[in-house]
Order: structure tokens, then sequence, then C-alpha cells
């Protein structure tokens, strides 16, 4: 079963995105708090949406997004920022189903795309998409702004 998660779901998303972190080998990189996330995901203006896997009544899986808009397109169109299963329930369909969820979220709102990152390293995750008919877009690299670089370009 995939839901819309409530505010009540904060400390299993922050769970699981500690165990992805721990997965991508970054957890030392997870500043979020409970705090933070029913701030973000939960208060008057939500930064982003989750999704949450059940299966038998137990979260197994969750998938992060939020909306993006492409100008070529002229179409809002859906970034994929997490998706993680846990891995007793791997196997089980839980990510396709997430996936297949988003997916109608953005035919339903008529958006013009799915996107998502992955780690190169990530052989698991790339035939796992792959096999679902997504293509990486390796005419692009991925640039990021944050700590000292980015408060020195954002201070006047």
């Amino acid at each position: 079963m995939i839901r819309t998660a409530v505010r009540d779901d904060v400390p299993t998303i922050l769970r699981f995105i500690r165990e992805l972190a721990a997965y991508e080998r970054a957890e030392h990189e997870v500043r979020a708090t409970e705090d933070d996330l029913a701030r973000d995901l939960f208060g008057p203006q939500p930064a982003a949406n989750v999704l949450i896997a059940e299966d038998a009544g137990r979260e197994v899986g969750f998938a992060l997004w939020f909306t993006s808009y492409s100008t070529w397109l002229g179409r809002p169109g859906l970034y994929l920022e997490d998706l993680y299963v846990t891995p007793d329930a791997r196997g089980a369909g839980h990510g396709r189903a997430l996936l297949g969820a988003l997916a109608r979220i953005a035919v339903e709102r008529g958006y013009g795309r799915v996107e998502w990152s992955v780690l190169n390293w990530n052989e698991p995750a790339i035939r796992f998409y792959k096999a679902l008919g997504a293509t990486p877009q390796d005419d692009w690299t991925v640039y990021r702004l944050t700590g000292a670089a980015l408060t020195a370009l954002g201070t006047p």
C-alpha cells in the first residue's frame, strides 16, 4: 500500500533518511531533525511531499519529492529527492509501487517528466531504474553550492 505521509510519520521519515544516507555511505552528512521535517514537510508552505510504502501495516519505504519546472517543456515536473525501501522489504515491489504512484501523480497533474539522481556506484538501483524504462542523462553534470561557498555567493 502506498499512502501520503502525515505529520505523525516524521520520526519514520527521518529514520528512512538516515538509513538511506548510511546505505549511500554519507550518514555523517545528515543534519535534518524531526523539527526540520515537521516544519518543511507539514508546515504552512510545504517544501516537499512524501509517500510511504506499507506492508502489512508496517512502514517499509518512502519517496520524498517536490515540483520542478522545465522551461523547455513549458510544464512542471516531479523531482524525486529520495527513494528508499528497507533492506528486508526489497524485491517485493515496494520501490516499483512508489515510482508508479509518482508517475500517476505526474500524469494526473500534466507534468512533463519525473527525474532523480543516482550515485554512479549504485548498480542495483541503476539496474532497477533501467528495467522501468528510465534513461540516464549522461550529458548533464550536477553542480552544488553549499556551506561557505553558498554563504559567500549569497551574502551581499
